[in-house]
C-alpha cells in the first residue's frame, strides 16, 4: 500500500475513532497515534513502559510537537529556497524537465529545427570560409544544435551563423578584361561623362594595369603546367625547410598574391553637381562590377562602421559588411558618399577614425568588424569616396586616399553637357519626345551664363526641366486642340524670348562694372577670388582716400590674412612712393594728411587669403598716381614687402570665374604658370590672355607701360 493510500486510511480510522471516543478512551488515542507515528524504538518503548494513561499522553504529546515543529521548519526551507531561484534558472528546470518528457515520450527535437541547423551547416559550407572562420563558424553551430528554440540565445547565435554563410568570403566577379578593354572603357566613360580627363586617365591606367597582370597570371600559370607534378608531404608543406624545391607551393602562391595586388583608393573632391557620384558608377559598369553606394554624410557613431559586439541587444554589423552582403561579392566598387561630412570625436566614438583601417591598403586585408569579429579581407574593394572639401577631412585619413580634383565645369563644358546628357534626360522624363522640342546650344549657353551661378550642372539641370514642363504643357493643349474645332499652333523651338516665359527675367548679370568704360575708375582694381565649392570669380578692390592722419581703413568683411596683405601693400606704396612717381624726394610721406579706405564690395560675404596683394597694391598705385586700371584686366597673386608676387592657390576657377565674367586680361604669378599650362581646358586659354609676372613692377608695366626702377624696387 502507497503512501498516500495508507495516510489516507489512518485519517479515515482516527476520524471515526474520534467521533465516538469518550475520556476513558484517551489511553487507547496515545496507543494509536504512537502506533502511526515514526517514533524511535526509545520512544516507543518508553510509552510501552507508562502504565499511567497520562504519561503516555504527555509522551506522544511531545513526539506530535516535535513532529509538526520539523514539518514547519521544512517548508519554510523549502519555500525560502523557491523564492531565491531566478526566473533563468525556474525555465533552465523546466527545459530540462520538458526535455527528459519529451525523451520519455520518444519525441525529441522538432524536424524543423533539425532541417534549420542542416540547412544553415550547408550554407557555411557553400560560403568557403578561411580557415580560422570555419573554425569558429563550426564552434557555433554545435552550440546551436545544443539549444532549444525557445532560449534567447539561440536566435543571437543563428543570426551570427547566418550573417557568416551571406558574407562573400571567396565570391567575386570576373573583370572584364581582354584585347579591347581598354577602348570598351574609353568609348563608355566618354559616352557617360562630358570632359573629367584626369579621373579618366587614373582609371585607364588601373585598367591597364589589372590588364597587364592578368596576362602574367596567365603565363605564370601555363608556366606551372609544364613543371611535372612532384609530390609533397604534409610535413614539408608546414615545415620551416631550407630545401628550395619543397617551398615551391608556397612560392607560387606568394607570387599570384603580388601579382593580384591592391585596388586603389581614390577620393574625388570637387563642388557640388559635377558628377562625382555618377561617375563611380560608370567606373562600376566599366570594370563589370557590382557597385554599393555608403552614405558618410552625419555619421557619428563609430559602430555604424565597424559594427556592434554581439553582447548587445539587436547587434548588427557595420556599413561595410553590410554592402559586402548586398552585393554578395567581395570585389565591388564601394562608393563612400561624402566623406567629408563625417561627424568627428564625440562620446560615440570617432567614425573617422574607425575608416582608417578600410582605406589603407595595408590594413584592410584583415579589417575586423566587431560584430563578425573575424578578418575580412577588403583588398580585393575599390573603394571612391567623395567630398566637397578637403578641409574637414582628418590628415591620417587623407593620407591613406588617392586624391583627384574634379574642377568646375566651364561654360562650353555645360553647353555640351546639357545638349548631349541633360536635355535627353529631361525630355524624356516629362513625356516628350526628341522631336517635341528643340534647344539650340546658343540658348543653352544663355541659360548658362544668365540663370545659374555654379560650377557643376544642377541648377542648369533644373532650368532646362523648367523649359521642357513648359513645352509639355503647350504640347498637351496641342493634342487637345486637334480633336476640337479650333486647333492652336505648336512651335517646339525654344528661342531666346521664350526664356522669359519659362524662367522668369534674368537671375544674374555681368559681372564686370563696365559703367565706367572700359578704361575703369582710378582706385578700382579687378582681382580674382576663390569662393569655395569649387567656384570662382571677380572681386573688386576700392580705395579712396579723405582729409585724415595717414590711417588706413578696411572695410567689406575682410579677415586677418587679407587684411595683413593690405598693410603690406599700403607700407610697400610708401616706401615706393618717389621710385613709382608719386613723391618730389624719397623722403617725403604720401599719406601725411589723409586716410586711406580700401574695400572690397559684397560685404556681407566673408573674404581671406593672401592672394589679393597685388590687386590692393594695384589700387593704392592708381589712387596716388590718378591713373585708370582697365576693368577687363584681373589679377590674383601675393605681394611681399620687397615686391615680389608669389603664387597662390585656386587658379582653375579663378581663371573659370574671370572668362565668366568677360575678362580679357589675366596677370598672375610667373609660378602658377604650370596650372594654367596643365589643367586649363584649351578654348579657355585661347580665349584669354595671360601674363605671368615675378614682381609688381612688371605688373606696371604691362597696365601702364611703367619702367621698372633699375636699381632700387624696395627702401624696406
Amino acid at each position: 500500500m502507497g503512501a498516500e493510500n495508507l495516510n489516507t486510511a489512518v485519517l479515515r480510522r482516527l476520524s471515526a475513532f474520534l467521533t465516538r471516543a469518550t475520556v476513558e478512551d484517551a489511553g487507547a488515542l496515545a496507543d494509536f497515534l504512537a502506533s502511526t507515528m515514526a517514533l524511535t524504538s526509545e520512544q516507543k518503548l518508553k510509552v510501552l513502559e507508562a502504565a499511567d494513561v497520562i504519561i503516555r499522553m504527555d509522551i506522544v504529546s511531545d513526539a506530535i510537537t516535535t513532529k509538526v515543529g520539523t514539518v514547519q521548519l521544512s517548508n519554510k526551507i523549502s519555500n525560502d529556497i523557491t523564492s531565491k531561484l531566478s526566473k533563468q534558472q525556474r525555465e533552465m528546470i523546466l527545459r530540462q524537465q520538458l526535455k527528459a518528457i519529451q525523451e520519455e515520450l520518444g519525441e525529441g527535437k522538432d524536424a524543423n529545427e533539425k532541417d534549420g541547423a542542416d540547412d544553415l551547416a550547408a550554407r557555411l559550407e557553400a560560403a568557403k570560409l578561411p580557415p580560422d572562420a570555419n573554425k569558429i563558424a563550426q564552434n557555433e553551430l554545435k552550440r546551436l544544435r545544443g539549444m532549444h528554440p525557445t532560449q534567447a540565445e539561440y536566435h543571437v547565435c543563428r543570426t551570427y551563423l547566418e550573417t557568416l554563410s551571406e558574407i562573400p568570403w571567396s565570391k567575386s566577379t570576373v573583370d572584364n578584361l581582354d584585347a579591347n578593354t581598354i577602348a570598351r572603357a574609353r568609348a563608355q566613360l566618354d559616352g557617360d561623362h562630358y570632359g573629367l580627363e584626369i579621373v579618366k586617365k587614373r582609371l585607364l591606367e588601373y585598367l591597364a594595369v589589372l590588364r597587364l597582370k592578368q596576362s602574367r597570371l596567365t603565363e605564370a600559370s601555363q608556366s606551372m603546367a609544364l613543371v611535372p607534378a612532384r609530390s609533397f608531404p604534409a610535413d614539408k608543406l608546414m615545415s620551416d625547410t631550407t630545401d628550395p624545391s619543397q617551398k615551391a607551393p608556397q612560392v607560387a602562391n606568394a607570387n599570384t598574391s603580388a601579382l593580384l595586388g591592391k585596388a586603389p583608393i581614390i577620393l574625388l573632391v570637387g563642388p557640388p553637381g559635377v558628377g562625382k557620384t555618377s561617375l563611380a558608377r560608370s567606373i562600376a559598369d566599366t570594370l563589370n562590377r557590382k557597385f554599393y553606394r555608403i552614405s558618410l554624410g552625419g555619421v557619428r557613431d563609430e559602430a555604424e562602421i565597424r559594427g556592434h559586439r554581439r553582447t548587445y541587444v539587436g547587434a548588427m554589423p557595420g556599413l561595410i559588411v553590410q554592402g559586402l552582403r548586398k552585393v554578395g561579392v567581395n570585389n565591388p566598387v564601394f562608393l563612400l558618399d561624402e566623406i567629408d561630412k563625417l561627424s568627428g570625436n564625440n562620446f560615440h566614438g570617432d567614425p573617422s577614425a574607425a575608416m582608417l583601417e578600410v582605406l589603407d591598403p595595408e590594413q584592410n586585408h584583415t579589417f575586423n568588424d566587431h560584430y563578425v569579429n573575424i578578418p575580412i579581407d577588403l583588398s580585393k574593394t575599390l573603394f571612391i569616396a567623395t567630398a566637397n572639401s578637403l578641409d574637414t577631412i582628418p590628415a591620417p585619413l587623407l593620407d591613406r586616399m588617392e586624391v583627384i580634383q574634379l574642377p568646375g565645369y566651364t561654360y562650353l563644358e555645360k553647353t555640351e553637357i546639357a545638349s548631349r546628357y541633360l536635355l535627353p534626360k529631361q525630355v524624356k522624363a516629362n513625356g516628350l519626345q526628341p522631336e517635341d522640342i528643340s534647344v539650340s546650344k546658343d540658348v543653352i549657353m544663355h541659360i548658362a551664363t544668365m540663370y545659374t551661378r555654379e560650377a557643376g550642372v544642377r541648377n542648369l539641370e533644373r532650368e532646362i526641366a523648367s523649359i521642357c514642363r513648359g513645352k509639355a504643357v503647350e504640347y498637351a493643349q496641342y493634342l487637345d486642340s486637334k480633336k476640337k474645332d479650333s486647333p492652336v499652333s505648336y512651335n517646339p523651338v525654344v528661342t531666346f524670348d521664350d526664356l522669359v516665359k519659362y524662367l522668369g527675367p534674368e537671375k544674374y548679370d555681368a559681372e564686370l562694372a563696365t559703367e565706367d568704360g572700359v578704361f575703369g575708375r582710378i582706385g578700382v582694381v579687378t582681382g580674382l577670388a576663390y569662393m569655395g565649392s569649387g567656384n570662382g570669380g571677380i572681386m573688386l578692390i576700392e580705395a579712396t582716400s579723405m582729409p585724415g592722419t595717414g590711417q588706413l581703413k578696411l572695410t567689406g568683411k575682410l579677415g586677418d590674412v587679407i587684411k595683413e596683405s593690405a598693410m603690406i601693400s599700403y607700407s610697400w606704396v610708401k616706401a615706393n612712393a618717389y621710385h613709382l612717381g608719386l613723391a618730389d624726394k624719397d623722403s617725403a610721406d604720401i599719406s601725411k594728411g589723409i586716410d586711406v579706405h580700401i574695400h572690397a564690395p559684397a560685404g556681407a560675404v566673408p573674404k581671406d587669403g593672401p592672394s589679393a596683394g597685388v590687386a590692393i597694391t594695384l589700387a593704392l598705385v592708381s589712387l596716388f598716381s590718378k591713373r585708370r586700371v582697365p576693368v577687363d584686366i584681373a589679377m590674383t597673386g601675393e605681394m611681399t614687402l620687397r615686391g615680389r608676387v608669389l603664387p597662390v592657390g585656386g587658379i582653375k576657377e579663378k581663371v573659370l570665374g574671370a572668362h565668366r565674367a568677360g575678362v580679357k586680361t589675366i596677370i598672375l604669378p610667373i609660378r602658377n604658370k604650370k596650372d594654367v599650362e596643365s589643367d586649363m581646358p584649351e578654348e579657355i586659354v585661347s580665349s584669354l590672355e595671360f601674363v605671368y609676372v615675378k614682381n609688381i613692377w612688371e605688373v606696371f608695366s604691362k597696365i601702364w607701360n611703367m619702367s621698372q626702377e633699375p636699381v632700387i624696387q624696395s627702401n624696406l
